[in-house]
C-alpha cells in the first residue's frame, strides 16, 4: 500500500472513507479552474465529483496562477485530495477526484493557454478572490493601471492574470474558429457575472476593438452565488485525517455540513448536471448574491475585525460572546434584511438562524486573521453597498460603521495591547502609510482611509451620517477596545 493518497492507495481505504465512484481513467478535462485553492477544493470540484458518474466530460484542470503550492501537495497525489465535513456531530471524509491535473501557470503558461484553447474545454471557472480581477473594487471597472494588466497588454501571449489568461485564450479560439467557452466567476463580487464580463471586455478591446466585440456579444459570463465556509487547513488536520486514511494526504481541505451554490443558467457549450448535487439554477442571482454577501460576508467581516481586535482566534470562540452574538443578529434583522429583495419561497429567517449556528460551529476552526485579509477589496462589496442602500433610505446604520471603524483600526497595523497585526491587503502600504500619519487620532486616520476613492468612490466621503458614525465607532474603539464596545454597544 502507498503511504501517500493517489490512485493506487484508493482501494486500501478504511469503508468509512468515501471515494470516486467513477473509473478516474474515463474522465476527460470539460473544465478549466484558474485559482486552485481551498475554497474550490470545497466547493464546485466536490459538485463536480458528485457528477462524473452520469458525464465523465467534466474532469477539471485546475491552475495556480501564483504559488506552486498546490501543485506540490496535489501532483503526488494524482489530483487526489480529502473533503472533511465536520460539525460538532463528527467528521466525514470524502476523496475528492475530479481534479485531473494542476498546474503552475508562471512556470507553464503555454500549456494552461494551451488546454483553455482546447475545444473540448467547455467552462472556465474562477475563484482568485476580490483582488484577482485587476478591478477597480469601487467601481467594478478593469484598473487599467494594475500592474499585472499593464504587463499582459504588453506580452499577450505570456500573461499573469487571469483576466489576461481568458482574453489570451478567447482570441486564440476566434483565430482558430471555435466558439468561445463560458467563463463561470465563483467568487463575492457584485452581479459578479456582469463584472467579469465588464472586466474582460475591456481589456479585449484594449487589445483589438474587433476582439472586445467578440468578447462582449459571443462570450457568456452567468453570474453565481456560493457559500460554504472553508477554513485554512493546519497540521493538526494534516496529522488527523491521515491517521482516518491510513495514508498520507499533503493538502486536505476542511468545512462545514453546509453548502450552497445558485447559478444562472447560460452555458452555450453545456455544463455538467450540477442541479443533481445540489446547485440550484435560476434566471436572476442578484436577489441571492445580496443576500450572501450581506449577511454573511458583512458579519463575517465584521466579526473578523472586531474579534481579531478583542483577542478571539476563531470565528467560534468570537461567537462565544453572547454580545457579539446580539451585535451580528442586529446587523442582520435591523440594518441588512430590510435591504434585500428575495423571490417568493426564500426563507430570509431560516437563513440567518442557520448562519449563526455556522458561526458558533466549535468544530470549525475559521480564524479571524484569515477573514480579515484583503479588507480594501472586500468592504465594498460586503459593508459599504447595504450602507449606500440605507443611507438611500434615510435608515440608520450604527452597526455597519462599527464594522467599518473596526476595519480602520485593525489596518493600523498595531493591536490593542500593542502587537503588530500582519495585515494582509493589496494596499497594505497605502493604509499603512495613512495610519502612521494619524498616529493615534481616530479622526485622522479616519479622514485619510475616506480618501481613499478605490474604496469609498466619491460619495460616501461626503455624507456625515457616515463619516460621523465610523469616527465616533472608532475613537471608542481606541478608547476602551473592541470586547467594551460590543459588549456596551446600543444602537441609534
Amino acid at each position: 500500500m502507498s503511504d501517500r493518497l493517489n490512485d493506487d492507495a484508493l482501494a486500501d481505504l478504511p469503508a468509512r472513507v468515501q471515494r470516486p465512484a467513477y473509473d478516474r481513467r474515463s474522465v476527460t478535462t470539460g473544465i478549466v479552474h484558474l485559482g486552485v485553492g481551498a475554497f474550490h477544493r470545497a466547493h464546485q470540484a466536490v459538485y463536480t465529483d458528485d457528477v462524473l458518474l452520469q458525464d465523465p466530460s467534466w474532469g477539471i484542470v485546475a491552475a495556480s496562477l501564483r504559488s506552486p503550492d498546490t501543485y506540490d501537495a496535489l501532483q503526488p497525489q494524482d489530483g487526489l485530495y480529502t473533503l472533511s465535513v465536520r460539525s460538532q456531530d463528527g467528521e466525514a471524509l470524502q476523496v475528492i477526484g475530479s481534479i485531473r491535473r494542476v498546474i503552475v501557470a508562471p512556470r507553464e503558461t503555454e500549456d494552461l493557454l494551451t488546454v483553455m484553447s482546447d475545444p473540448q474545454t467547455r467552462i472556465v471557472t474562477l475563484t482568485v478572490t476580490e483582488k484577482g480581477y485587476c478591478h477597480d473594487p469601487a467601481t467594478g471597472t478593469l484598473n487599467e493601471a494594475h500592474p499585472d494588466i499593464v504587463h499582459d497588454l504588453a506580452y499577450l501571449r505570456t500573461p499573469k492574470s487571469a483576466p489576461g489568461f481568458i482574453v489570451e485564450a478567447l482570441r486564440r479560439r476566434r483565430m482558430a474558429g471555435l466558439p468561445p467557452f463560458t467563463v463561470l466567476t465563483c467568487d463575492n463580487l457584485p452581479s459578479n457575472g456582469r463584472t467579469v464580463k465588464r472586466v474582460l471586455t475591456r481589456f479585449a478591446e484594449l487589445v483589438d476593438p474587433e476582439l472586445g466585440r467578440f468578447v462582449a456579444d459571443e462570450v457568456s459570463c452567468p453570474s453565481t452565488m456560493v457559500d460554504r465556509i472553508v477554513p485554512a487547513t493546519t497540521d493538526q488536520d494534516r496529522e488527523r485525517i491521515g491517521k482516518a486514511l491510513g495514508v498520507a494526504d499533503a493538502w486536505p481541505v476542511v468545512t462545514e455540513p453546509f453548502t450552497q451554490w445558485v447559478i444562472e443558467d447560460r452555458f452555450p457549450q453545456g455544463r455538467p448536471a450540477w442541479e443533481s448535487a445540489g446547485a440550484e439554477f435560476v434566471g436572476d442571482v442578484e436577489p441571492y448574491e445580496h443576500m450572501k454577501l450581506r449577511l454573511l460576508n458583512g458579519s463575517h467581516s465584521t466579526l473578523a475585525y472586531l474579534g481579531y481586535l478583542a483577542g478571539h482566534e476563531t470565528v467560534a470562540d468570537t461567537m462565544a460572546e453572547e454580545a457579539f452574538v446580539r451585535l451580528i443578529r442586529g446587523l442582520m434583522d435591523e440594518e441588512v434584511s430590510p435591504t434585500l429583495h428575495m423571490p417568493p419561497g426564500a426563507d430570509l429567517e431560516s437563513y440567518k438562524s442557520a448562519l449563526i449556528e455556522r458561526f458558533r460551529n466549535p468544530a470549525l476552526k475559521h480564524r479571524t486573521w484569515q477573514i480579515a485579509m484583503d479588507g480594501s477589496q472586500k468592504l465594498p462589496q460586503r459593508l459599504l453597498g447595504t450602507v449606500r442602500d440605507r443611507l438611500r433610505s434615510g435608515a440608520p446604520i450604527a452597526r455597519l460603521s462599527l464594522g467599518v471603524a473596526a476595519w480602520m483600526r485593525y489596518v493600523t497595523g498595531v493591536g490593542e495591547k500593542g502587537a503588530p497585526i500582519d495585515v494582509r491587503d493589496p494596499m497594505a502600504a497605502r493604509l499603512r502609510e495613512v495610519a502612521d500619519g494619524a498616529g493615534q487620532s481616530a479622526e485622522n486616520l479616519a479622514r485619510g482611509l475616506f480618501a481613499i476613492r478605490e474604496i469609498f468612490g466619491d460619495d460616501l466621503p461626503g455624507d456625515p451620517r457616515f463619516t460621523g458614525g465610523v469616527t465616533a465607532h472608532l475613537a471608542r474603539l481606541y478608547e476602551i477596545g473592541a470586547g467594551r464596545t460590543v459588549s456596551e454597544f446600543k444602537p441609534d
